[in-house]
C-alpha cells in the first residue's frame, strides 16, 4: 500500500512538472505574424511599389485596397511614377494635390478580379469611389493585339500577381486621365478620325477636344470604316482632297459642346444641336442619328467616358449642310 501511494505521488509530481513546462513554453512562444496578402499588403512588401503605396496612403485608398474587393490594380512601378512626375510641376508624389492624385489612382483600378486571360481588346470602366468628392468612372481602352497596352500609354510588364482580394498587373507607365483625343489616339479604329482632327492644325479643333474650354463634350465618333464609306460617298480621294472648311464643319457636326450626354439620356426624336450649329435627331430601334441630309448613322458603341466628355461610336459620318 505504501509503495502504491508513493508511486501515485511520483506520477502527480511528474504531471505537475510537465504542465509547468508546457505553460512556461506557451508564455515564451512568439505568435507567427499573419502575412498580409491583400493588394495593399503585397504592394507594401515590394520596394518597387514604394511610391505607389505612398500615393495610395495619401489618397486614402490603401485601406480600400485592403478591403474585400475584389479589385484589379494596374500598378505603376517607382520608375513609372518618377517618369510621370517629370511631366508635372510636382517634385514628389507628396506635392500632387490629393484630389488629382485620387483621380489618377482610381484610373488604375477596376472592380472585380480580372486576370490577364480575361482581358480583351475594348473598353472597361475604372473604379468609382463613393462620395461627393470623387466620381471617377472613366473608361480605359485595353489593346491586346501585342501584349496588353492601356489607353495607348502603359504596357503590362508583369501580369497576374494574385492577392486575397484581387489581382495586380504591373505597368511601366502612369495612366493619365484620358481626354477625348487621348482615347481616339489609343483606339486603332479611330486612326482616320485622329488624322482628320490633326490634318488642319490651324483650326485648333484637336486642341479644343483635348482641353476643358467649352467642355464637357459629347462626340459621335465615326470609325475608320465610316470614313472610308464617307470618302466613297462624297467622291473625295482622301482626307487631303477635302477642303479645310468642309472637313472642319463635318467634324464639328459630330460634337456637342457643354454637355456630357450619356446613352441613357438620349430619347427618341430628341433634337440635338451640334458644335457646327446644325442639328441631328436621335432615333431608336436601332439607336441612331438622323443628319440633315436624312441619312441614318447607327450608334454602335456608347459611353466611352473621358476626362473632358464622352464618346459614342458611329458606323457612318454625319453630313452637314454646306
Amino acid at each position: 500500500m505504501k509503495n502504491l501511494l508513493k508511486f501515485k505521488k511520483e506520477i502527480a509530481l511528474v504531471l505537475l512538472l510537465i504542465i509547468g513546462i508546457s505553460c512556461n513554453n506557451d508564455d515564451n512562444t512568439t505568435p507567427t505574424p499573419v502575412a498580409d496578402n491583400t493588394i495593399t499588403g503585397i504592394a507594401s512588401s515590394n520596394p518597387d511599389f514604394s511610391i505607389l503605396v505612398e500615393a495610395l496612403t495619401k489618397a486614402d485608398l490603401a485601406t480600400t485596397l485592403k478591403g474585400a474587393g475584389p479589385y484589379t490594380v494596374f500598378a505603376p512601378t517607382n520608375a513609372a511614377f518618377t517618369a510621370f512626375l517629370k511631366t508635372t510641376p510636382y517634385a514628389t508624389i507628396k506635392d500632387v494635390p490629393t484630389a488629382a492624385l485620387t483621380q489618377i489612382l482610381l484610373n488604375h483600378v477596376v472592380s472585380g478580379k480580372v486576370k490577364s486571360t480575361d482581358l480583351t481588346t475594348g473598353y472597361i470602366k475604372t473604379l468609382a469611389k463613393g462620395g461627393a468628392s470623387t466620381t471617377n468612372t472613366l473608361s480605359m481602352f485595353v489593346n491586346t493585339s501585342s501584349g496588353v497596352k492601356l489607353n495607348g500609354v502603359a504596357k503590362v510588364v508583369t501580369a497576374d500577381i494574385m492577392a486575397t482580394n484581387g489581382v495586380i498587373h504591373v505597368v511601366d507607365a502612369v495612366i493619365g486621365l484620358p481626354t477625348i483625343v487621348d482615347h481616339a489616339i489609343a483606339n486603332p479604329n479611330f486612326t482616320t478620325l485622329v488624322a482628320a482632327l490633326t490634318y488642319n492644325p490651324a483650326s485648333g479643333f484637336a486642341g479644343i477636344l483635348s482641353g476643358t474650354a467649352s467642355s464637357p463634350f459629347t462626340v459621335f465618333a465615326p470609325t475608320n470604316d465610316a470614313f472610308g464609306a464617307f470618302l466613297t460617298e462624297t467622291g473625295y480621294s482622301g482626307l487631303s482632297a477635302i477642303p479645310a472648311n468642309v472637313l472642319e464643319k463635318t467634324l464639328k457636326y459630330h460634337v456637342v459642346a457643354g454637355a456630357n450626354v450619356e446613352s441613357k439620356q438620349l430619347t427618341n426624336d430628341q433634337v440635338v444641336t451640334t458644335f457646327s450649329g446644325q442639328n441631328v435627331t436621335v432615333k431608336f430601334t436601332p439607336t441612331r442619328l438622323l443628319d440633315v441630309s436624312g441619312r441614318n448613322c447607327n450608334i454602335i458603341a456608347v459611353d466611352v467616358q473621358c476626362s473632358n466628355g464622352i464618346i459614342h461610336v458611329l458606323d457612318k459620318v454625319l453630313l452637314p449642310t454646306f
